[in-house]
């Protein structure tokens, strides 16, 4: 890690961060962990932060829980976060984001999540490792409350297609949009979405509500 990625690991993470490995057994308690009562909003995979921070500052009613499996990303979230006055509403998980749903995650328990642009494994034989899949999309919605919202986005064509596929086949989740959704100006753009764009790669977003059905 940079040397300002270890100081604000060593700063907030005692406070701010758990190991998905380490947690105590049954679901966490957003709550307390937060000192407050609000929605959690879960993203997943937040890579090096450049997004997450800037929506973790932009969102003070929400409490932001991201996961993500690279310590220094995580670090880099910490800073960022850090420097944009975002650490209050902000807790960090590393870990597997399937063991954080499955293990410590009650059912109804988030208001929301985001899977932005997720590693599209864009090789056929490895489009077996790609996160949004049917069973995990399954378990994602199971602990969705009633109306939260799951926003995913992609710059690879043939991943945004198998996304709404998957999505759109869940018996949870009813699609807020036909098909994709208007892109919103409130998500940011980053480095590797402005790198798609000049490669000539389009973004797609989606936006998928949890109904009621049980």
């Amino acid at each position: 890690m940079t040397v300002g990625q270890e100081r604000a690991w060593n700063t907030h993470w005692e406070k701010l961060g758990h190991d998905v490995k380490t947690l105590p057994d049954g679901p966490l308690d957003f709550t307390s962990w937060f000192g407050r009562e609000a929605p959690v909003m879960l993203e997943i995979g937040s890579g090096m932060g450049e997004t997450t921070a800037q929506l973790v500052a932009a969102a003070p009613e929400l409490n932001y829980v991201a996961v993500e499996v690279y310590k220094p990303g995580l670090a880099q979230l910490l800073l960022r976060a850090e420097h944009l006055g975002g650490l209050d509403n902000l807790r960090v998980l590393r870990g597997d984001a399937v063991d954080l749903l499955t293990e410590h995650v009650a059912p109804g328990a988030l208001g929301g999540a985001r899977i932005f642009f997720p590693d599209p494994w864009p090789k056929k034989k490895h489009h077996k490792r790609r996160l949004v899949q049917p069973a995990f999309i399954a378990l994602l919605a199971s602990r969705l409350a009633p109306g939260a919202v799951l926003h995913l986005a992609t710059d690879w064509e043939h991943y945004a297609d198998q996304m709404l596929e998957v999505c759109s086949a869940s018996p949870l989740l009813d699609n807020m949009y036909d098909g994709w959704a208007p892109r919103p100006d409130w998500r940011p753009v980053t480095k590797f979405e402005q790198r798609a764009v000049d490669e000539g790669r389009i973004s797609h977003d989606l936006m998928f509500k949890r109904n009621n059905v049980t």
